[in-house]
């Protein structure tokens, strides 16, 4: 069912926040503000720590890394909080932002951001009957998610001032090299190493890169934020935490990782939390044909990104496994995590046995 944005829990155990410190440090930088803040978290989401500031006149959201050990280059809220800044004038999908404040100044014992809490729509793993969506209404929503994914890549990031938010030759290499050392930090007992996928990856890169664009590095339909009016216009895109500049076919490699379709192993259709199974759903082969038609990219070779969507994931989910598993973070949600590495890095395999490559 689709969820209502504001739809919040109690702060879980071991991530609390001060209440008078969270008020002290946004009425000093926002004005206007009437009463004391109520804190509430967002459930959703298994990284970054999300919260609702809520006053009584204006709600907002907080965004922080994590407790605990944390990847040195991961959980940047300095990186979120700029590529929000840099690209709402010329790509209005994204919440405006208030401020940032960094780890050496915060009162957290962690960088944070503020910014707005916008109204609206999330999905997760079904459209709601409510809204009485049949095939062709379900093909529009799915259209209307990869075209702006599309606009994205097409954003002028020199023009936006974003020219500066990171190096984008290289990318491929630099991703692929990166997350395969992130995964040998974080591999526990309970896991499989995943040796030959990760010599996949080095051994088959592209010799060149198709191009570079804003990449958001986690674009996801239960990640946007949809018009209460109409639900096939996308009034924000959450989670920018691994954005970066690079080969955008990276990004559709990682997006089409969590796009599951039939035919695809169950346990990989369990773990889709959007609805890509709905009425009208685009395969990943019919979206890449568009992609390919309105960006002019030559997607021929794509099996290798979305084998690199793949395993990125099985990483990302053992990062927050061994957190859970050395005991640096309560979240019981995370226990059987370490069971989808290995669920994820074997699907990994199997794309490796049927690419083209």
């Amino acid at each position: 069912m689709a969820e209502e944005l504001n739809k919040t829990v109690q702060v879980r155990e071991g991530e609390e926040l001060d209440p008078q410190v969270i008020d002290k440090v946004v009425k000093d930088r926002i004005g206007g503000l009437e009463g004391t803040p109520t804190i509430r978290q967002f459930a959703s989401g298994h990284s970054n720590l999300t919260y609702s500031i809520q006053y009584g006149n204006k709600n907002f959201v907080l965004r922080r890394p994590p407790f605990g050990t944390r990847p040195k280059s991961g959980h940047s809220m300095i990186r979120e909080f700029s590529v929000m800044n840099g690209l709402k004038p010329t790509f209005p999908a994204v919440p405006e932002t208030y401020f940032h404040m960094p780890e050496e100044e915060s009162p957290l014992g962690a960088e944070f951001y503020v910014m707005e809490q916008v109204g609206g729509r999330k999905l997760d793993r079904t459209i709601p009957e409510s809204w009485g969506f049949g095939e062709e209404e379900g093909r529009k929503l799915c259209l209307s998610f990869f075209h702006k994914l599309i606009e994205l890549h097409k954003v002028d990031f020199k023009a936006a001032g974003l020219a500066d938010f990171g190096k984008p030759e290289g990318y491929v290499e630099r991703q692929v090299m990166g997350w395969n050392r992130r995964y040998e930090k974080v591999i526990t007992d309970d896991v499989e190493s995943f040796e030959d996928v990760r010599k996949w990856l080095e051994d088959h890169m592209p010799p060149g890169e198709v191009g570079h664009s804003i990449l958001h590095g986690d674009y996801r339909l239960d990640n946007v934020i949809l018009c209460e009016e109409n639900p096939f216009e996308i009034k924000a895109i959450l989670d920018w935490e691994i954005s970066a500049l690079g080969d955008p076919l990276m990004d559709l490699g990682n997006t089409l990782a969590y796009w599951s379709q039939r035919g695809d192993p169950e346990e990989m259709i369990m773990m889709c939390m959007q609805p890509c199974l709905a009425p009208g759903m685009l395969t990943r082969e019919e979206i890449c044909e568009i992609y390919a038609r309105e960006t002019g990219y030559d997607l021929a070779k794509f099996d290798y990104y979305l084998v690199y969507g793949v395993f990125r994931l099985a990483v990302i989910l053992q990062q927050i496994y061994y957190r859970y598993y050395h005991g640096q973070t309560k979240n019981k949600a995370f226990a059987g995590f370490g069971v989808r590495t290995n669920q994820i890095g074997n699907y990994a395999r199997y794309l490796i046995e049927k690419s083209n490559i």
